[in-house]
């Protein structure tokens, strides 16, 4: 399984945002623009709360396994893997949609005297601060389930044995 890439995550944040910044002017021409429903911001919070609430139970099994507590319940490496697959995608989603309202965002600072475009500003910036607190959950996430290397070339010989033949 491939590792996150904060790369990718920042290149879709970019590519929705400069679309949805578009699009909110193409409809905006219109003479009306999408709202920024106030579940947005909570959705993708309550996101980063699972997954750091599933990083944060993780890593404590683990440690205990580590240091070999008697009463230490095992992590199913199954689970794991699901856990990490889970916040990939939450990360790859909360990039688009986080790039898609700042987009939208942006667009809305240009009419922040009128009230109703000025809490969908608001909506807005609290949904990519969201979305950045799923990225940074699935990151530690990640991190959290992350097996050792071996040694550092990544040869997968640990000290003390022979090299493969």
């Amino acid at each position: 399984m491939k590792e996150l890439r904060i790369r990718v995550l920042a290149g879709v944040f970019v590519v929705a945002g400069v679309l949805s910044w578009a699009g909110a002017r193409l409809w905006s021409s219109f003479g009306t623009l999408p709202s920024v429903p106030v579940a947005a911001p909570i959705v993708l919070a309550l996101i980063a709360v699972v997954l750091t609430a599933t990083a944060l139970s993780l890593r404590a099994r683990l440690r205990a396994q580590r240091e070999r507590q008697h009463d230490a319940k095992g992590v199913d490496p199954l689970m794991a893997a699901r856990a990490v697959v889970f916040g990939q995608a939450s990360a790859l989603v909360a990039a688009l949609v986080a790039g898609m309202y700042g987009g939208t965002g942006v667009f809305l600072l240009e009419s922040l005297d009128v009230p109703a475009r000025r809490d969908q500003a608001i909506y807005a910036g609290a949904s990519v601060l969201a979305g950045i607190g799923v990225i940074a959950a699935a990151i530690f996430l990640e991190r959290v389930c992350k097996l050792p290397e071996d040694d550092d070339n990544g040869n997968g010989n640990g000290p003390g044995t022979a090299p493969a033949a």
